[in-house]
């Protein structure tokens, strides 16, 4: 089978297959978990790289789900080519964290209000300064309203978007709390540091799958089929995202 041509790197599909609202995990079989299970009229719109892709319905209104691997150069590569090649408007990333907070436990949800990092993926932008990487306050605003509706406790605050998944030096996580950091990711201040650049909308919603002080975990199993709540946040702050459109 020959493989069509693409304006995009590493997603293969023409315009109108993506829906204006993406929802991303890290983990494609996680995008396909929320296909299977949310979505209806679903068409995978992308296999390269198994970095698996879907657009279905969702109460009358067209959303896709998509992976985005792991961390931020591998975030910042779909999530481009999505906003800039596909005529993405808003990305809401679904994803897993380390717990940091004290008040932070396994299973919680986390709306990332904004992304400190020891990332250095904002060098590029020349900006003169330390650039924030922070939510669209469009979106989170209706995340927080989301889980209120559906009666789950949602903390917001900072996270930590980390270069590393092993780090080395054993003070960090304390320096992270004592600034008030909730959570531990690897992609958020990459996402939205792309949206803000190229003047479009991005979120994260994160699950604790594991506590970096107490120890506890999810196992990996579970991490891919859990986390109903952040998904059914998601799936409704991107339906508000959509407005009367289609999508």
């Amino acid at each position: 089978m020959a493989i069509k041509e693409s304006p995009s790197a590493s997603i293969v599909a023409e315009e109108q297959d993506i829906a204006k609202v993406v929802l991303m995990p890290g983990d494609p079989l996680r995008a396909k978990y929320v296909a299977d299970h949310y979505l209806t009229d679903v068409v995978c719109f992308n296999t390269v790289r198994n970095m698996l892709g879907y657009t279905g319905t969702y109460k009358g209104k067209r959303i896709s789900v998509m992976g985005h691997g792991m961390g931020v150069p591998s975030v910042g590569i779909y999530s481009y080519e999505l906003y800039q090649c596909y005529g993405v408007e808003s990305i809401i990333r679904i994803g897993s964290a380390g717990g940091i907070g004290e008040d932070v436990k396994v299973r919680d949800v986390v709306i990332a209000l904004g992304a400190s990092t020891n990332s250095h993926f904002a060098d590029q932008y020349r900006f003169p300064g330390q650039l924030c990487a922070t939510a669209s306050y469009c979106l989170l605003k209706d995340a927080v309203a989301a889980a209120g509706r559906l009666g789950v406790r949602a903390d917001v605050g900072q996270v930590f978007t980390a270069d590393q998944f092993y780090n080395d030096n054993p003070d960090a996580a304390g320096a992270y709390r004592k600034f008030g950091i909730l959570a531990l990711e690897m992609e958020t201040a990459g996402l939205y540091w792309t949206a803000q650049r190229l003047g479009k909308k991005a979120l994260s919603i994160l699950t604790i799958s594991d506590h970096i002080f107490t120890g506890e975990a999810l196992s990996a199993q579970e991490r891919q089929d859990s986390f109903h709540e952040m998904m059914e946040i998601a799936l409704e702050t991107g339906w508000n995202a959509l407005g009367e459109a289609a999508g």
